[in-house]
């Protein structure tokens, strides 16, 4: 299973939206969505989350995104934060507390491979991913 992600504010915060690809061999599904006052890292959160809310099975996923929040957040510091209570290395309360718990329950079932793909770059998929959650934006 392959999964691509992206989200998108106008305003930060603003309206958001956000949009998922999930392709299995020739299988493809778009899922997109949007909210009228978030921010760019919420919408690149909800992206994931309900990317991996829509599988029905336990997944082997290569899951690509073009945000270091959320790569570095699912496979680097979210280890730490559960261990503090969900406080940062300077004890401040960890922002999107409510999707990071929500993306690890999510996660929890899949074995995922993180890829980070640079955005606006020309990467067909990060391209549609990006123009579904801008088109979420703007409808939201």
């Amino acid at each position: 299973m392959e999964i691509f992600t992206d989200g998108a504010c106008k305003g930060n915060p603003g309206k958001g939206g956000w949009g998922a690809l999930l392709r299995s061999g020739a299988h493809e599904r778009e899922l997109s969505g949007g909210e009228r006052e978030t921010t760019n890292n919420r919408m690149e959160m909800t992206a994931v989350l309900r990317a991996l809310e829509a599988l029905k099975e336990p997944c082997a996923i290569r899951l690509h995104t073009d945000s270091r929040y959320v790569l570095d957040g699912m496979t680097k510091w979210i280890f730490g934060w559960q261990k503090k209570g969900w406080k940062t290395a300077d004890n401040k309360p960890v922002k999107n507390e409510d999707l990071w718990r929500a993306l690890v329950t999510a996660a929890r079932p899949h074995k995922i491979e993180w890829v980070w793909v640079r955005g606006h770059s020309g990467h067909p998929e990060n391209e549609r991913v990006d123009r579904l959650a801008s088109d979420a934006a703007i409808a939201a």
